[in-house]
């Protein structure tokens, strides 16, 4: 029996993950996997910061929260739409969110829950068939969105708005794909 890298972008992500987590000090953590708190479109980095900081995360804990839900939804996902469609949908919900972030909050983001968030509920749309919602879309939705709204009244460091705009993005592009094929 031989082991396959059965999920490149999952794993990838996953392995790159780790790393910065191991090697990065908090001041490299802080200067290229964040995401950028303001718009500075001549700044190079700001562009990097974009993407990059999904892969930054402030713990092991933080970490090890992200991978679990990523390593388990994730390679259904990658075999269903394939690497080149997730990794779309990773850099998508990175920029998006990162976007967003920064002309609403004057904070910036680490780690990858909005990426995590994003798979539940695409992964919620892979037995979606024509003019038919799942009910455990629904179901997930609610618990979700509920979990979430119900999160923002306690005061912590995790960023609800990434977690919510994962998950938007990834039941819109769940239906937009399911709508299509």
């Amino acid at each position: 029996m031989k082991i396959k890298y059965n999920s490149p972008v999952i794993l990838t992500y996953t392995i790159l993950s780790i790393c910065v987590l191991v090697f990065c000090s908090k001041g490299v953590l802080a200067r290229y996997f964040t995401s950028p708190a303001h718009f500075s479109f001549i700044d190079p980095y700001f562009y990097v910061r974009l993407v990059s900081y999904i892969a930054g995360h402030g713990d092991l804990n933080h970490l090890i929260g992200n991978l679990m839900i990523i390593l388990l939804v994730g390679p259904l996902l990658e075999e269903k739409y394939g690497s080149g469609k997730l990794l779309e949908m990773f850099l998508i919900t990175a920029v998006a969110t990162g976007l967003l972030n920064a002309f609403l909050f004057s904070n910036s983001l680490i780690g990858g829950s909005g990426i995590a968030f994003m798979l539940i509920l695409l992964g919620s749309f892979s037995n979606i068939r024509s003019k038919e919602i799942p009910l455990t879309f629904i179901v997930i939705a609610i618990l979700f969105i509920g979990s979430e709204v119900i999160s923002t009244l306690k005061v912590d460091q995790i960023s609800q708005f990434s977690h919510l705009a994962g998950g938007f993005i990834g039941a819109g592009y769940g239906f937009i794909r399911n709508k299509r094929g």
